[in-house]
């Protein structure tokens, strides 16, 4: 005999994506149910006390440019539900090896200004895809579809479709400039030789002018939070500490929606998919991991360059060469001896972050997916490079390998933080061309393995949580 339905929806898993879902499927008036696997919910938007007490670190993410630009996100009440959003003076800072640094500003005409010889370059790619953010973020947070504006977006797709490399060469006379897109594009975690990574360069630099790069105050966890106090406010429950082997662990649904990769899919629902189905996931490729690195300091980073002290994201990696060189390097399965490094020193602009006087610092490096390399040394050296001193601020560390990283969260496959590698035959039908459905009637995938793919904007969860109320309701 059939269990009786205890939920209209279940939901596995309490990433951002998984709480998208939850709250759409709420907010149609049925009721939903969360599962995570952890003793906190989150996934990759979750904080904790890594080093010292006191000290409160983001576990994965931590800047959140596409969450304040989600157009779900934006619609929801989350500053009601104690969620406040910080802006750092500057998004971004690159500094340099001549002791300066180049600023990615949130003005487009006072980043232009300090570009030289590519001012009027800059101008003329970044003023008008500032100007059209609403829709075309709208289109570039979606699933493949016919775009709201078809020419803004098709101009925007011949930019974007390019090789990051050579999208910085053809466009940018200057050394510097080429530098500030290719760390903005390093963030693909794809070659810069890739085709298509200029996409991932050209959407987070204009972010920036139209959006910001914030952080959530108090930390990432804040975030999470937020969406479950009003997931909760809309009848919705939330379980930790129940983690999902297989479908019928669950109770009975009319619905049920995974905030997993292919991996965890296939062993949750295996024998429940078409072979057909399954094949396709089992080809599903992972991208490059991360290294991490989390530290509690006595004092703010000794910077050469002043001018980093105004960003929450700063990138270390020297030249355009230098970044390419590193992330080629890590695609193809070795540690770079000078890893392009992105840091986050959320504390200068956040108080409760660490003790009066103290700051909280983490970086990554892009790695081998599943490197057993301790990159920490090549890290730490490149911070010295450009804040010479750095290790003497130094109280305590945390290392988190691509192996810790999926320790905590499953679904960091061997260290990928984005759900996946976003080649061009993954940018768009990710992990498959059903994108959110699969061979099983009633479950779907809402994970950043499929559209619009990695960054914490919910919009995954949201359009397989439409899809779900349309065809099981």
């Amino acid at each position: 005999m059939a269990k009786a339905v205890a939920y209209d929806a279940v939901v596995v898993g309490s990433g951002p994506n998984g709480l998208a879902a939850a709250i759409v499927i709420a907010q149609a008036g049925k009721s939903v149910a969360v599962f995570e696997a952890n003793e906190s919910a989150g996934g990759g938007v979750r904080s904790a006390e890594l080093t010292l007490p006191g000290y409160v670190h983001d576990l994965c993410s931590s800047v959140y440019p596409l969450a304040i630009g989600s157009p779900f996100f934006a619609a929801l009440p989350l500053g009601e539900h104690g969620l406040e959003w910080i802006q750092p003076g500057a998004a971004l800072a690159h500094p340099l090896d001549d002791g300066t640094a180049i600023l990615l500003e949130r003005s487009v005409e006072a980043t232009a200004n300090a570009l030289g010889a590519d001012e009027l370059a800059y101008r003329k790619i970044f003023t008008p895809l500032t100007a059209q953010w609403n829709e075309l973020g709208r289109d570039i947070l979606g699933p493949p579809r016919w775009p709201r504006q078809p020419f803004n977006f098709a101009r925007f797709g011949l930019q974007a479709m390019q090789p990051a490399r050579r999208f910085a060469e053809r466009c940018f006379r200057e050394s510097r400039t080429r530098a500030l897109f290719a760390g903005v594009a390093a963030h693909s975690m794809l070659p810069l030789e890739s085709w298509g990574s200029a996409a991932f360069g050209l959407v987070l630099t204009v972010a920036a002018h139209a959006l910001g790069w914030p952080i959530a105050s108090g930390g990432a966890q804040k975030l999470t939070d937020a969406l479950i106090s009003y997931l909760r406010s809309l009848g919705g429950e939330v379980f930790l500490n129940r983690p999902v082997r297989r479908l019928e662990d669950l109770p009975a649904c009319r619905a049920t929606l995974c905030d997993v990769t292919p991996r965890q899919l296939l062993t949750i629902a295996g024998p429940g998919l078409s072979p057909v189905y399954r094949n396709r996931l089992k080809q599903f490729r992972y991208g490059m991991g991360a290294f991490k690195i989390d530290w509690a300091l006595a004092g703010p980073v000794p910077w050469t360059a002043q001018e980093c002290a105004r960003a929450a994201t700063v990138h270390l990696g020297g030249t355009l060469d230098e970044i390419a060189a590193s992330e080629r390097t890590a695609w193809q399965g070795y540690q770079a001896r000078k890893p392009f490094v992105l840091l986050v020193q959320p504390s200068l602009f956040d108080s409760a972050r660490a003790p009066q006087g103290k700051h909280t610092l983490w970086t990554y490096c892009h790695a081998p997916n599943n490197s057993q390399v301790d990159a920490s040394e090549r890290i730490e050296a490149q911070i010295e490079r450009f804040a010479p001193g750095f290790r003497h601020m130094v109280l305590a560390r945390h290392v988190s390998p691509p192996s810790e990283l999926e320790r905590r969260n499953a679904n960091l496959v061997g260290g990928d933080i984005g759900g996946g590698a976003p080649t061009l035959g993954q940018l768009f039908f990710r992990p498959t061309r059903q994108l959110y459905a699969t061979s099983k009637k009633g479950l779907y995938l809402c994970s950043s393995s499929t559209p619009p793919g990695a960054g914490v904007h919910g919009m995954c969860g949201y359009f397989a949580a439409q899809k779900a109320l349309r065809e099981m309701f």
